[in-house]
């Protein structure tokens, strides 16, 4: 029987890999239309009765694009729907979070020393936090409808601070970075399936009644796309930041987390000035590179109290099983050198992404990362600067397998 952790392994990069493509080709082409649309020539009298019209060049032709304000005369034939890659990357990053995160809520998720939870309670409020952003988020689109925009932003900013808070005040520093990037993806994508969608085919169902579509639906579903595009740069950074301690592993996570949002207006009013011919902000540079100073200020501030030490659940079998003792020996030996609360390898500052491996707690609790990586591959230690050897390494395999048998 092929080792269910190498297999699970192997399915979730399998689902990372998905998740990574449908990510790009959904922001590929939002930032592609958004700039599109804010560069379109409006001052043209098209024969078409066209909105707009923009010539461009790639690959060696050339392109013709026009831009109606409500719909064409007649129904063309052939019509692309841009959906399938919002879909499939929320789809993909809700079964990564299920297989990283659910299924690994005590390792993952939960973090004693925040919040003392049961995996099935930490799991509920997860669940239920993304369906509460979707109505919260939806909620404040109609309360101010009419009102000026900004005013609809600072409110969503209003909550996105708050889930900030919720967030790194009941998960792990990471699961509270992650979280708040799902939340608001979440977001991105039901605008596309609930709200830009559903306009477009009222549009489509009028033309082919041979109704003149109401504009209506095509400013509710621009505004929305506005917003992801927004969005889209805050959810990438929180989506990598489980790759960087400094980032999660804090205090003031939640602070961080905020300030990143800020940076994803900043930057996206740069590039969206400068497609529409509205100017060159150059000071929105300025502003970003201090806001990622003071990001880089608090995550050196002291770190969140130690994790209590106490073993339990999985972290408790794999401590109890045959040859424990030897590989906990072999790990200190091999990697506690740079995977602890202080390293003493030359050069580094912190644990290499938050991994400590300095106590039985720490070793016990990150068995299946020390099995996939010193034990069935020898990614770790790096170049085996170390010089695990392979019966050190056979012992860590042992040592794995016995505790999955219990």
């Amino acid at each position: 029987m092929y080792d269910l952790a190498a297999m699970g392994a192997w399915i979730e990069f399998a689902v990372r890999w998905l998740h990574v493509i449908t990510a790009i080709a959904w922001i590929g082409s939002s930032f592609y239309f958004i700039a599109l649309d804010l560069g379109l020539h409006r001052d043209r009298n098209l024969a078409s009765g066209a909105d707009g019209e923009e010539w461009q060049v790639h690959g060696g032709g050339f392109y013709h694009i026009q831009k109606y304000l409500v719909a064409p005369e007649h129904m063309p034939d052939g019509l692309i729907w841009h959906k399938w890659q919002s879909y499939w990357t929320w789809i993909s990053g809700f079964i990564l979070l299920v297989l990283v995160y659910y299924l690994g809520a005590e390792f993952y998720l939960i973090d004693p020393g925040i919040a003392e939870l049961a995996a099935w309670q930490a799991i509920g409020i997860s669940l239920a936090s993304l369906a509460f952003g979707w109505l919260a988020y939806t909620t404040l689109c109609r309360v101010f409808v009419n009102a000026n925009q900004t005013t609809l932003m600072i409110a969503l900013f209003g909550v996105l601070v708050a889930m900030s808070w919720f967030y790194a005040s009941v998960f792990s520093g990471r699961a509270a970075m992650l979280h708040l990037g799902a939340f608001t993806a979440t977001i991105m994508s039901a605008n596309v399936f609930m709200i830009i969608i559903p306009n477009q085919k009222i549009v489509v169902a009028d033309l082919i009644a041979g109704r003149m579509p109401d504009a209506k639906y095509g400013l509710i579903a621009k505004q929305r796309s506005t917003h992801n595009n927004y969005l889209t740069l805050p959810v990438i950074f929180l989506m990598l930041s489980n790759h960087y301690p400094l980032a999660f592993a804090t205090e003031h996570t939640w602070i961080i987390a905020s300030l990143v949002f800020l940076m994803g207006v900043t930057i996206r009013h740069y590039f969206n000035s400068l497609h529409a011919r509205t100017g060159n902000p150059h000071w929105t540079w300025a502003v970003t590179t201090l806001i990622f100073i003071a990001i880089m200020w608090l995550s050196t501030a002291p770190m969140r109290q130690e994790t209590p030490q106490a073993l339990r659940g999985a972290a408790l079998r794999f401590a109890e099983a045959p040859g424990f003792g030897d590989v906990h020996d072999i790990v200190l030996g091999r990697c506690s050198m740079c995977h602890a609360a202080e390293p003493v390898w030359d050069g580094l500052l912190w644990a290499p992404k938050g991994v400590r491996l300095d106590t039985e707690y720490h070793i016990a609790q990150s068995a299946r990362a020390i099995y996939l990586q010193s034990g069935l591959s020898h990614a770790m230690p790096p170049g085996n600067i170390t010089y695990l050897a392979e019966e050190e390494r056979a012992q860590i395999v042992a040592w794995y397998l016995a505790a999955q048998d219990r």
